[in-house]
């Protein structure tokens, strides 16, 4: 009895033992999340109005986590959210409109974030799969990036569009595609300051 406690003793300890170089092996690579600079990156988004008029804004304060490294993509993974009370699109009376409980609800849901799930090489760039949460829905989203260089700091640019009806995003108040069309085209600018 005593023999067969000690074996599986033995046993465990190996088990773990061999789990150390794995972790060793990972933080070597050197992969670390890099910083967000908040002030300048922007989700831009535009969507059509009344009539044929077309409506567009921007969303800062973007924060989070996000690591991305072009020769680790398996490690690489976006954390990201933005701050819905930013909402600006020139024009006062539309902003505060948009972050009452019409639309965005900011004192309800300050914030929309993206959690990935998968980053992968595709022809013009980069593929991220994941989570976007709109007034506490999510649902699975993915779309294009690529890495551009300006002043000497790394972007992440990327586009996609969205329909508002899958995130409950006015659906009562302005459920006519009339007033407020259902599709919103979306481009993310994300600088990195490391």
């Amino acid at each position: 009895m005593k023999l067969e406690k000690e074996i599986k003793l033995k046993k465990l300890l190996l088990l773990k033992l061999s789990i150390i170089p794995l972790f060793l092996v990972i933080f070597s690579l050197g992969v670390h999340a890099q910083k967000i600079d908040s002030l300048n990156s922007v989700v831009k988004f535009e969507i059509d109005g009344i009539g044929w008029s077309e409506v567009e804004g921007e969303i800062k304060g973007m924060s989070g986590s996000l690591v991305f490294d072009k020769n680790n993509l398996a490690l690489s993974f976006f954390n990201v959210c933005i701050n819905t009370s930013t909402i600006f699109t020139d024009s006062e009376k539309r902003d505060t409109h948009l972050k009452d409980p019409d639309f965005f609800d900011v004192k309800k849901y300050s914030t929309i974030c993206f959690k990935s799930s998968n980053v992968a090489k595709v022809k013009e760039g980069y593929k991220v799969k994941g989570e976007l949460t709109i007034l506490n829905k999510t649902k699975e989203t993915e779309f294009d990036f690529r890495v551009i260089i300006e002043s000497g700091q790394r972007i992440l640019v990327g586009k996609f569009e969205i329909n508002r009806f899958d995130f409950g995003l006015a659906a009562e108040s302005y459920s006519s595609t009339m007033m407020v069309g259902k599709t919103v085209k979306i481009e993310i600018r994300c600088v990195l300051l490391d």
